[in-house]
């Protein structure tokens, strides 16, 4: 279909806000519904970054419309016509001191929120942290809580209000541990044990996944996150206990077959069974462990 010359012109002035009007539909992206205080204050980061870049990018935006249309070309133009004109020191400040102005602003501000959020660094909290090990495998997610002895597949549930540390490795191929309404991802690596705090600062249900290809079956690669009161959790725990069967060596070894899975809880598991799997192909390497706790990783089977 052949556009008429008034199209054409609606379209170059349209087009811009279109898009930033398109990119601004965020009602359903949960990564902008926080509900703990690592991924608050990361979405902080990512709102003081987007309005800090809107300073050069909408200006641009809208000049580039403005330009469009009053030196388009038509009967009776006024626009001044200088073909000899090539330099405004005026100008030269405006659009190289800007741009540098809030680069230099953003690094200071990436600067510090990277220490800020280092993933290992523990959480401010009256609570004691409880413990999770994670663990990716082709194509499910195992949970094991060491403190209370139990573990689970593709299926997370913590204490409301109480910082969570995940250990996390894979015995599969890497992935990635991802809730994005608590926090950001954490590689799962075979031969390493990465550690993660974050915390649920709400009661409620939550979505979790591995957000790397990793095969056939990366779309199931997701899992279920409670968060619930102390009182509810203890209950949760002492059901599986009282309930569920114990994944024993040989279960571990058949979780590790590639396939997907329904979700299921296991009231007991081997003892040193992660840090068997993160010795499994040989030197571990650890991040964010004190000595003290990461010469228990390094032992031979």
């Amino acid at each position: 279909m052949k556009l008429s010359k008034v199209s054409k012109r609606m379209a170059a002035v349209l087009m811009p806000i279109l898009l930033l009007l398109t990119t601004g539909c965020t009602k359903n992206i949960v990564v902008l519904d926080p509900k703990g205080p690592i991924a608050e204050q990361q979405m902080d980061l990512m709102i003081v970054s987007l309005i800090l870049s809107c300073i050069v990018i909408v200006p641009v935006l809208v000049m580039t419309a403005i330009i469009i249309w009053r030196y388009r070309e038509r009967e009776g133009r006024q626009a001044a016509y200088t073909p000899r004109w090539e330099h405004s020191t005026r100008l030269e400040v405006v659009w190289w001191g800007i741009p540098i102005i809030v680069i230099l602003i953003l690094a200071v501000i990436t600067v510090k929120g990277t220490y800020a959020l280092e993933p290992s660094k523990p959480l401010e909290s009256a609570e004691k942290p409880i413990t999770v090990q994670v663990t990716s495998l082709n194509w499910k997610w195992l949970f094991q809580y060491p403190e209370q002895g139990i573990a689970t597949v593709n299926e997370l549930k913590i204490p409301e209000g109480v910082p969570v540390r995940f250990e996390i490795t894979a015995d599969s191929p890497m992935n990635s541990f991802w809730i994005p309404q608590l926090g950001g991802q954490m590689y799962a690596m075979s031969g390493m044990a990465m550690t993660l705090y974050l915390q649920a600062d709400e009661v409620g249900e939550y979505w979790g996944s591995g957000a790397n290809f990793t095969g056939t079956h990366f779309s199931d690669m997701y899992f279920d996150v409670e968060s619930m009161t102390r009182d509810r959790f203890d209950d949760w725990v002492a059901g599986i206990k009282e309930t569920s069967s114990a994944l024993t060596l040989e279960g571990y070894k058949q979780l590790v077959e590639p396939s997907t899975s329904a979700v299921q809880t296991f009231s007991s598991f081997p003892e040193g069974l992660f840090e068997m799997t993160v010795t499994k192909y040989g030197a571990s390497h650890n991040h964010g462990l004190s000595w003290e706790q990461a010469k228990k990783f390094q032992f031979e089977e």
